[in-house]
């Protein structure tokens, strides 16, 4: 970091087309009343909405995200778009307590090496969480979101289409209930393999024929009992998958969608199985908080609870990548490319940044 009077050199990266990754160092003003200056310590790409911006696939007519301040306003190239930061802050505004000085925050912006914010916007990070497994949060709390809104019940058959590392964080806060039996899918060896090691019972490769008599027959049934799964998650990203996620849920069962196709059509399969079969598809977003548990859950609720969360599972071990920023186009390449060799990809910000 560099200043130019009383302005800081920044270095963000920015989406400038389909595809199209580049850096470009801007000048920004130092902290005022009420903010703190942040140094990003390393912050984690989204194999998923962030790829749908990577890859020009965002709905042209939704606004980028109406509940992150850093990330308001209509989707058009060139954008920063990221949510996933952890940093140090290194220099505070007036009216701003120095206890903040030093502190590791984790805040929801995009890919850059320093940015301003209201201190009253960051999260202070518990000491016992590392830059790495803070990174998780923004993921964690959509695992946190996704569980509530399924409604898991004792006993109960759960699959989970997609081992993405919200799959994988989805799967091991069901593991850690008392669900039945948990079925896990995902066409990439290593995060199937990972989704046994976070408490599937079974995973099973999607990329393979998959069937209905199959999947009840892998599970080892009784005889005549209907071994559908109760609940259901649809969380791959691909709207090819809902159907295989319809034909494996029961008689009155529910499916949760927390993918978002982005521009992508779903055409779903309504007049077969699910047409006489009650099932309940459920649309789940982090953004807002299920009405029927508003009345006594809040965000900050549930973002102290994801915290704890990753503090207990410990996330950090599903990192297969720390790219340097200064490198952060081949970051994407590989997710892009290569995605049965990774699961999260951590941009690091050094010295050689």
């Amino acid at each position: 970091m560099t200043s130019n009077n009383s302005k800081i050199r920044v270095r963000s990266l920015y989406f400038e087309g389909p595809k199209i990754v580049n850096i470009r160092e801007t000048l920004i003003e130092r902290p005022e009343s009420g903010d703190v200056l942040v140094e990003t310590v390393l912050s984690a790409i989204s194999s998923g909405t962030e790829f749908l911006v990577y890859r020009g696939e965002w709905p042209q007519e939704l606004t980028v995200d109406d509940s992150i301040s850093s990330l308001s306003g209509t989707f058009s190239y060139p954008l920063k778009y990221g949510y996933a930061s952890v940093g140090r802050i290194t220099q505070i505004g007036p009216n701003v307590s120095p206890d903040f000085l030093g502190k590791l925050v984790f805040s929801f912006n995009p890919h850059e090496t320093h940015f301003v914010s209201a201190a009253d916007k960051l999260i202070v990070l518990p000491e016992n969480l590392t830059p790495e497994a803070a990174c998780f949060l923004p993921n964690m709390e959509t695992a946190v979101s996704l569980v509530m809104d399924g409604r898991p019940l004792i006993g109960e058959t759960v699959a989970v289409f997609g081992q993405g590392v919200v799959g994988l964080l989805t799967t091991a806060l069901l593991a850690r209930m008392t669900v039945g039996k948990l079925v896990t899918f995902d066409i990439h060896p290593l995060r199937r393999q990972a989704s046994l090691a976070l408490g599937a019972g079974r995973c099973f490769d999607s990329s393979e024929e998959f069937t209905t008599v199959n999947f009840e027959q892998s599970l080892q049934c009784p005889t005549g009992e209907d071994c559908r799964a109760d609940l259901t998650y649809e969380l791959t990203g691909r709207p090819d998958v809902l159907n295989q996620a319809i034909s494996i849920t029961g008689f009155s069962g529910r499916i949760v969608v927390g993918s978002f196709y982005g521009s992508k059509k779903a055409e779903i399969e309504l007049g077969r199985w699910f047409h006489r079969s009650r099932i309940k598809i459920i649309s789940s977003q982090v953004s807002s908080i299920d009405p029927h548990l508003s009345g006594r859950w809040s965000k900050s609720r549930r973002l102290e609870l994801a915290l704890r969360m990753i503090a207990e599972i410990k996330p950090e071990r599903l990192i297969t990548h720390k790219i340097n920023f200064s490198d952060a186009k081949r970051a994407y390449e590989i997710l892009d490319k290569q995605p049965e060799e990774t699961i999260q990809v951590i941009i690091t910000y050094g010295e050689n940044s």
